[in-house]
């Protein structure tokens, strides 16, 4: 009963949905292998929620004081893995214009989270087995010998076993990590959680953009929790932001939620609003952000206008319900021909409500978009990029490159 209750108050503290057998033992071994100092493997397929486990074991041991970092094995160049990991020396290569300590010195005394720990090149691997056992290490380009006492929790995607087949991986290495095992289930083998993660994630859309949350109706669930989910947690949270964001409908049928899941033999992309350029997963998440609201945003304009429309409308003494005159079509697109006050009333309530001829305007592009909603909010905030930034749901960092990228001048 009370590792149970222990179990409820990790999954609130780190935000842990979910109540399946598998989700629930994946989280004992780490609470119970938490207070040693032995390493551990997570393993799981992309997309799982494997980041959160060496959170949880750092948070409940000894060292949860200390530092704890993150490293992706997979997003550092392998010209400069060693140097990040280990430090370097003054001069010890081109750029290298002060010494510096690498995550293993500033982490000495806490833990440090390998992510695609398979990705490491063999030179690396061979500096972490001797980290590994012995606690020593060198800066690249020095021959001083330093001490480091850092608890290591890896993580990987792949079948470590195959990659030691393949001559990619040491094997020497793979048993040092695997000290405790820990398998976090695909979502596909969490049926009972799907649903309560899908609502979870639609409700923070909703939350966020102040707007009402979807839901899915008994037959639209059941095809959610039936689909196999190749993307795992990851490719759910994304269906869920996705229809939050393009459907008017809030009662989600199964016809909408199918346009939404690729073919299970992967044929079709479930990608609606995607960036097919190599970027960090913080910089698409801003992007989508970014996307998002500008979605947003044009759905406030269109409502606004058919409001302000509706308004002009009733409040014209040329027009009225008994008495349909002509002038009220000046206020309409002259290519669409309107006939009585009813036809207005229903071109209101359409998408297609604006003061210009659509088939002269020109289409426009996701640059366009993004453009248009950064310097509204540079001008909602005096040029302030900080509040900008707040404002657009992004880094600061990030606001700095689209202002670069997109060629925005500020007046």
């Amino acid at each position: 009963m009370g590792l149970q209750l222990d179990l409820q108050q990790i999954k609130q503290r780190f935000g842990i949905i979910g109540t399946s057998e598998a989700m629930n033992r994946a989280l004992e071994i780490a609470v119970k292998v938490a207070p040693t100092d032995l390493s551990v493997l997570v393993t799981g397929e992309s997309g799982v929620g494997k980041e959160f486990f060496p959170q949880v074991i750092h948070a409940y041991s000894s060292r949860k004081h200390q530092q704890y970092i993150a490293v992706n094995c997979g997003a550092i160049p392998e010209g400069t893995i060693d140097s990040e990991l280990f430090g370097h020396e003054k001069g010890s290569f081109t750029g290298a214009t002060e010494a510096r300590k690498g995550y293993f010195e500033v982490a000495d005394g806490g833990t440090i989270f390998l992510d695609e720990v398979a990705e490491l090149p063999h030179s690396t691997q061979v500096r972490l087995l001797r980290v590994l056992q012995t606690g020593e290490f060198m800066r690249v380009g020095s021959s001083k010998v330093l001490k480091t006492n850092v608890r290591v929790v890896a993580a990987t995607n792949i079948s470590l076993q195959a990659a030691i087949a393949d001559g990619r991986f040491r094997e020497d290495l793979y048993y040092r990590l695997n000290t405790v095992p820990i398998e976090v289930p695909p979502l596909r083998e969490r049926r009972s959680d799907i649903y309560l993660l899908f609502r979870k994630f639609a409700a923070d859309v909703a939350l966020q953009y102040k707007m009402p949350s979807i839901t899915l109706s008994d037959e639209a669930r059941q095809m959610l929790e039936s689909y196999y989910w190749r993307g795992n947690i990851r490719q759910l949270k994304n269906v869920a932001e996705q229809i939050s964001a393009i459907e008017e409908a809030r009662i989600i049928t199964p016809q909408i939620l199918s346009r939404y899941l690729p073919e299970q033999d992967g044929v079709k992309s479930v990608s609606v609003i995607s960036n097919p350029r190599n970027h960090s997963a913080n910089d698409m998440s801003d992007e989508r952000e970014l996307l998002y609201k500008v979605l947003f945003d044009m759905k406030k304009d269109i409502n606004d206008l058919k409001r302000m429309l509706a308004d002009a409308l009733r409040q014209s003494p040329d027009v009225g319900y008994h008495q349909p005159q002509k002038d009220y079509k000046a206020l309409l697109p002259t290519s669409t021909p309107i006939h009585d006050y009813e036809e207005v009333e229903q071109y209101a309530d359409s998408e297609d409500v604006t003061n210009e001829d659509p088939s002269q305007r020109p289409a426009q592009t996701k640059a366009d978009a993004q453009r248009e909603q950064i310097v509204r909010a540079l001008r909602n905030n005096n040029g302030r990029r900080r509040d900008a930034a707040r404002e657009l749901f992004m880094s600061e960092r990030t606001l700095y490159r689209k202002i670069k990228e997109l060629g925005i001048t500020e007046d």
